[in-house]
């Protein structure tokens, strides 16, 4: 019985402290999107056709997340634990605070999105209520499908094409190829494959966990960037020999002789 009401009450703290965080996630994320702030609008920065791959390639990478998610949550290394514990009650606040909670059936999916073992091991160590983890478990799976069809619902609306999709695919095969090959940590692997794809090199930059994400953020903010800088001069170029070729045909059809 005692087990039964440690259980029931660490069970409780769960739900609540996942509530509150849901709340705060939720108050933040929609100040940001009612904020008149230039820097927080990414079309300040970036042209409109690099908004939309990018937005296609946040619906596969949040697919990507679920997938790795399930992967360690049926397999994990126990030095990796508290890492995993972390990286995933993260990805469960984000979409927790990101799902539209109007419905009946959202609420639901919300209080199954609870990762109960990632908290229970975080603030009370190993514990029965873990074993909630094997809907969590289920739950990714049906985000998986739930994120592909908002991919593909967003391509299609938009006009996009899928190659991005191939892409993708290579560096997420390549992630898992890394860890397995050169036997280093989630982590490790997705600093290499960052930098090999943007052509920076193949080493880990970084010693602490800050530092490796950090790169991880330099490696792709820069290739981002520069992939903006390339299409506005592109555009620019573009934009500027047609109107010179409009203003030649406006002389024209106004019958200039100096043409």
């Amino acid at each position: 019985m005692d087990i039964f009401l440690e259980t029931l009450l660490q069970f409780i703290v769960i739900v609540v402290i996942f509530l509150i965080l849901t709340l705060i996630g939720v108050f933040i994320a929609k100040r940001l999107k009612n904020s008149s702030n230039r820097y927080l609008n990414p079309e300040e920065f970036l042209p409109s056709d690099e908004i939309h791959t990018l937005r296609q390639l946040a619906y596969l990478i949040l697919m990507a997340f679920c997938f790795i998610n399930i992967l360690y949550s049926l397999m994990f290394a126990n030095a990796d634990l508290i890492y995993f514990a972390i990286f995933d009650i993260a990805l469960s606040l984000f979409i927790a605070v990101t799902l539209d909670k109007s419905s009946i059936k959202n609420k639901i999916l919300w209080f199954l999105l609870i990762p109960y073992g990632a908290f229970a091991y975080t603030l009370f160590g190993l514990s029965w209520v873990g074993l909630l983890d094997i809907l969590h478990v289920l739950i990714f799976i049906y985000l998986i499908k739930m994120y592909f069809d908002s991919f593909m619902e967003y391509t299609q609306s938009n006009g996009l094409g899928i190659t991005i999709i191939l892409l993708f695919s290579i560096i997420f095969v390549s992630f898992f190829i890394t860890q397995i090959v050169e036997d280093v940590n989630p982590l490790d692997s997705m600093v290499m494959v960052s930098n090999a794809f943007t052509s920076n090199g193949y080493t880990v930059l970084g010693h602490s966990i800050a530092g490796k994400i950090n790169s991880i953020f330099l490696v792709w903010g820069g290739y981002i960037i520069s992939g903006a800088g390339t299409a506005t001069l592109t555009a620019t170029i573009l934009l500027a020999h047609f109107n010179r070729r409009i203003k030649k045909l406006e002389k024209l059809i106004e019958g200039d002789d100096d043409v």
